[in-house]
């Protein structure tokens, strides 16, 4: 076996109350990156400024931050920490929200670099020069708070990117469960689904190992034990804990192992017609899961581990459960025309195939697989 690593963040509270750990943070200045309104809104940020203040840590908030965050964005907020000079920089709000300041991040502290520089698996250069990085997550969801991942999308070719760089896992992480009941019920569902698909592409990875499976594992039950009642109440802590728990652990799970081919598809289809990031995962999955069965066995061990019959069939009953349509054809968040989707089908397949979450999928698929992948749970 070749040397592998391990990657977590080096702090991790969570329970009722961790927003508080706010407070113990040492340093001068801090940014408080955000999306749009709702942490503003709901106090959150606020009490975060306030938080900082008692550790006499002075703050400004980037907000604006899209629900797909764009170059633009990143630049405008890299620009604004360069102003700043924070030696913290604190991502609070979705997944979104933090991992938009992670590349932020990377350009305040290297702005001599273009973004296609980052592109590449491993080519940022090292972080850290000038600040450390806090994230406080508002949804159980994208893990970012966990990872080595960002996802950023070029608004002018439609392309989302997948940023990787093992100087990208946040410094702290602060998973408190007061934020995520805030959440719609569709979020917390796409969301969730976001989880149990970083769990189970984590699962089937060639990059698994024993380290990453046991993480994956127990995320995937956690989703299945508390997903539909932190949907149907949203108000209940103890499941919305245990999703906040479930996303990072799944976070630690794909951060080492990487993703597959239901993440290639996700990015592409959703920077090309917008799709929730989380409501793409959980349309494609048990198509992908079916399309893989025929590489790795790993999907029967989660089965005889869990006690379940079917992986796929399961999540496909979880997906009706909470609203999630089967097919893309009958998505209502937003609608793709038929004509559309046929039109732009070659190419977000030969995209979707380019993407790095399909180097560790099982099996070597071709531009062709990943065309009926699509049209499949385009059409069902």
């Amino acid at each position: 076996m070749p040397v592998m690593s391990f990657s977590i963040p080096r702090t991790i509270y969570y329970g009722d109350g961790a927003l508080e750990k706010l407070a113990t943070l040492k340093g001068r200045k801090a940014a408080l990156v955000t999306g749009g309104s709702s942490m503003k809104r709901l106090g959150f940020l606020d009490r975060a400024a306030a938080l900082l203040q008692k550790a006499d840590i002075e703050s400004i908030v980037i907000d604006g931050v899209e629900p797909n965050p764009s170059v633009k964005t990143v630049w405008r907020g890299a620009a604004a920490m360069q102003e700043f000079n924070p030696d913290w920089i604190i991502g609070i709000g979705g997944g979104s929200a933090i991992d938009a300041a992670k590349v932020m991040w990377c350009f305040y502290e290297h702005p001599q670099l273009t973004f296609a520089d980052i592109l590449a698996v491993g080519s940022m250069p090292p972080l850290r020069t000038k600040a450390c990085f806090a994230a406080i997550p508002s949804t159980s969801g994208t893990a970012s708070e966990i990872t080595a991942f960002s996802v950023i999308t070029d608004t002018d070719t439609h392309i989302k990117y997948p940023i990787v760089a093992a100087d990208m896992v946040p410094d702290v992480a602060i998973l408190d469960p007061a934020l995520p009941t805030c959440m719609p019920k569709d979020v917390t569902a796409n969301t969730g689904m976001d989880v149990m698909c970083h769990a189970v592409e984590a699962v089937a990875s060639i990059a698994a190992t024993s380290f990453t499976d046991p993480y994956a594992v127990e995320a995937i039950r956690l989703v299945m034990g508390n997903l539909v009642t932190a949907y149907e109440q949203p108000k209940d802590k103890e499941a919305r804990t245990n999703m906040h728990i479930a996303s990072s652990l799944a976070g630690m799970a794909f951060t080492n192992a990487s993703l597959g081919l239901v993440h290639s598809l996700a990015h592409k289809i959703g920077g090309e017609f917008g799709v929730t990031h989380g409501l793409a995962n959980a349309i494609l999955l048990p198509t992908v899961i079916a399309y893989n069965r025929q590489f790795t066995d790993k999907y029967a061990r989660v089965e005889k581990t869990l006690g379940i019959t079917d992986l796929g069939e399961t999540i496909r009953g979880l997906n009706h459960r909470l609203g999630i349509p089967e097919t893309f054809h009958a998505c209502t968040e937003v609608m793709i025309p038929e004509a559309e989707f046929e039109a732009v089908l070659q190419r977000m397949s030969e995209h979707a195939l380019a993407d790095p979450c399909t180097l560790t999928n099982p099996g070597h698929p071709t531009v062709q697989d990943v065309r009926q992948l699509y049209q499949h749970a385009y059409y069902g």
